[in-house]
């Protein structure tokens, strides 16, 4: 599993920028990919007025659109690949993460590429990759 998130920081650009990204009035930082095909929202330790993760958060969820509707959540101890979502509502997020970017986020790292998003815990025990071409958690 390193060695993906060890692949996708070497395959970065050399000129990769770290961004910072805004929370909204409820405290979630909403994302979405340039494609408009990946959104996240990363809500944060204890949750919002209106979402708790299961385990108290933080928690980042991201949905790809295409060629499958399908969910990553990740928090503190793991991820999880979800393909029956019940309330699919991507992509409308304003803040884009940029091809060349990443962010760190509430504990978590996120880097934006053409061949699409990875993000990791900030010890990188856990994951995912998401593109079109498909889907990975660790």
């Amino acid at each position: 599993m390193l060695g993906v998130v060890l692949t996708a920081l070497l395959a970065m650009p050399a000129a990769a920028a770290e961004v910072e990204l805004d929370a909204n009035d409820s405290g979630q930082i909403e994302f979405v990919m340039p494609s408009g095909n990946v959104g996240c929202i990363v809500t944060p330790e204890g949750g919002t007025d209106v979402y708790q993760p299961e385990d108290g958060g933080p928690e980042i969820m991201c949905d790809r659109v295409e060629p499958e509707y399908v969910r990553v959540v990740l928090g503190a101890d793991s991820a999880e690949e979800l393909d029956e979502v019940g309330d699919p509502s991507c992509c409308g997020a304003e803040q884009v993460l940029h091809y060349g970017q990443w962010a760190e986020i509430e504990g978590f790292l996120c880097y934006s590429k053409k061949t699409g998003l990875t993000c990791t815990t900030e010890d990188e025990a856990h994951g995912f990759s998401m593109a079109r071409a498909g889907i990975e958690t660790w």
